[in-house]
């Protein structure tokens, strides 16, 4: 008699039970502690029959060399996957109830007992792989996300407070999904988006936030969205970007049959030979004037210059004036009218290009 698949919500498969496995004990490390393995069931695994040995006339030979394959009866370990072997662990450690946990949340709390926090640990290992589960077609090693969702589950229990009437494993949830998440944005993709707060949250919402809007028929331009969001236009243009590309090797070549790749054709950040030429130019113009406009002044009115206005580590005005043995007062007026005079130097000397280049304002900014 078959069974017809009647229509409807489906509801999801339970997870079949796993048989209890016998221990085997192992010897001492060095450590002085012996560790168990879980030993594996004889009739699962294969059994690997040797073919005879024949001589040169087809008979059989009495004597078979050691190197033959697996005598009759000899048997083989199977490679075990790393998860499955994980899961078959963490379920041998039993839940609690609501009151067992209650009363370990607070010991660990108010006592700091490390016993209490190893049970209530173990006891959720499980949730952490469920929840691991849900992300595996995001990455291809579901036992570094399970990894980061322990952390998170040790996290939970430092920040729990059992007098909330919460339990442990709706509370540790959040920060293990939080910290799964978080390892997906850092590693999912060769070239990290979320790197701020601000940035993750338009990865999980911005497509969702830009169908809502186009549904309504708006158009989810980045200024819309960022106000909605809180966030800057320019993190929603990136993350938009970064969502909408793929990542792309700068090694790959530009085309099947060519040797040119695109880190051929890339611009560069340090600035063109041109640019630098022209750059030394103008430093030694404007190195040259200051040179002359040296020439002009007297003692005080130098120390000023070198010793404030070109200094890489200038000195302090009252350090020039107990040096000259006036107020540091004197010595603010004193180079407030330096600078106009070499302002007034610089346009005499120089174009308006240079000065502008020189100073980081227009000329007729200068006197300001």
């Amino acid at each position: 008699m078959t069974a017809r698949k009647r229509k409807g919500k489906r509801a999801a498969p339970a997870e079949p039970p796993v048989p209890a496995e016998p221990v085997l004990p192992v010897e001492p490390g060095p450590g002085g502690e012996g560790e168990t393995v879980p030993a594996i069931p004889e009739d699962d695994l294969p059994v690997v029959e040797a073919e005879p040995v024949l001589d040169d006339e087809g008979a059989r030979s009495v004597e078979e060399p050691s190197l033959a394959l697996a005598p009759v009866g000899e048997r083989h370990p199977v490679p075990v996957d790393p998860l499955t072997r994980y899961i078959q662990e963490v379920r041998r450690f039993a839940e609690l109830d609501r009151d067992e946990e209650r009363e370990l949340a607070r010991r660990f709390r108010e006592e700091g007992d490390r016993e209490a926090a190893a049970r209530l640990i173990t006891s959720n290992l499980m949730l952490v792989v469920k929840l691991a589960l849900m992300y595996r077609r995001a990455i291809r090693n579901v036992m570094d996300l399970i990894q980061e969702g322990n952390i998170g589950l040790m996290e939970a229990l430092k920040r729990y407070d059992p007098s909330q009437g919460v339990r442990f494993s709706t509370y540790a949830a959040w920060w293990i999904k939080a910290y799964m998440l978080k390892y997906l944005l850092d590693n999912a993709r060769l070239v990290r988006v979320g790197t701020t707060n601000a940035r993750r949250k338009l990865l999980y919402n911005l497509r969702r936030e830009q169908r809502k809007l186009e549904a309504q028929g708006i158009r989810p331009t980045p200024k819309l969205l960022a106000e909605r969001f809180g966030v800057s236009e320019e993190d929603v243009v990136e993350v938009d970007k970064a969502l909408s590309a793929r990542d792309v090797s700068v090694d790959q070549p530009l085309s099947d049959d060519s040797r040119s790749t695109i880190a051929d054709v890339l611009p560069a950040d340090s600035p063109s030979v041109e640019e630098e030429v022209a750059e030394q130019e103008i430093q030694e113009r404007v190195r040259q004037v200051l040179d002359e406009f040296r020439e002009t002044l007297p003692e005080r009115d130098r120390a000023i210059l070198d010793q404030r206005l070109v200094a890489e580590d200038p000195a302090t005005l009252q350090e020039l004036g107990n040096r000259f043995g006036v107020t540091r007062e004197a010595m603010r007026q004193a180079e407030a009218k330096l600078k106009k005079r070499l302002a007034a130097f610089l346009r005499e000397r120089l174009d308006a290009d240079v000065i502008l280049r020189f100073t980081g304002r227009a000329p007729g900014e200068a006197d300001r």
